[in-house]
């Protein structure tokens, strides 16, 4: 009998491939219809392997979901960066391969990135989502965060509204 293992670790440099694939893969799937094309490409061609080994050795914490050694899903995060909100973290992308998506291997993500922004000495998170992205909303509004604020964000010439879910 074979064993199948997930595991949430921090991401290592030699992960730079792997986690620009879930990132291509999981934008296209989120975003198509809501970024403008041009602009989503310009944002996943921008994220290349260099990239993300230059984010991996920053100062910004990377998780990545690992199933049966294979890189299928990642979240960035560190200290919460609206100052009108009280939440001392912030995840800044939770993103899954979509294949792997309605498993609950993002909540096992979530969870983790909230735990260790936890042991980092954070009271509370936030997670900003577009508004359009009513996967994205759904899920953490499942996982029980509380739609607080509103603001916008610019793609090109599109101004999209944002939300932002915040968590004890």
């Amino acid at each position: 009998m074979t064993t199948l293992t997930i595991d949430v670790r921090p991401a290592e440099p030699d992960d730079a491939l792997a986690i620009a694939d879930v990132h291509r893969a999981a934008w296209m799937q989120a975003y198509t219809g809501i970024i403008p094309f041009r602009s989503l490409r310009a944002m996943i061609e921008r994220r290349g392997v260099r990239w993300w080994q230059r984010a991996i050795r920053g100062s910004t914490s990377i998780l990545v979901l690992d199933v049966g050694g294979t890189v299928v899903g990642y979240a960035t995060l560190g200290l919460n960066r609206a100052r009108a909100l009280p939440q001392e973290g912030e995840i800044y992308e939770l993103y899954l391969k979509p294949e792997y998506q309605g498993a609950g291997l993002g909540s096992r993500l979530f969870d983790e990135a909230r735990r260790l922004l936890g042991s980092l000495g954070c009271q509370g998170l936030v997670v900003w989502c577009l508004a359009e992205n009513e996967m994205a909303l759904s899920f953490y509004a499942a996982a029980g965060g509380r739609d607080v604020a509103e603001g916008s964000e610019s793609f090109g010439d599109k101004r999209l509204k944002k939300v932002a879910f915040t968590f004890a």
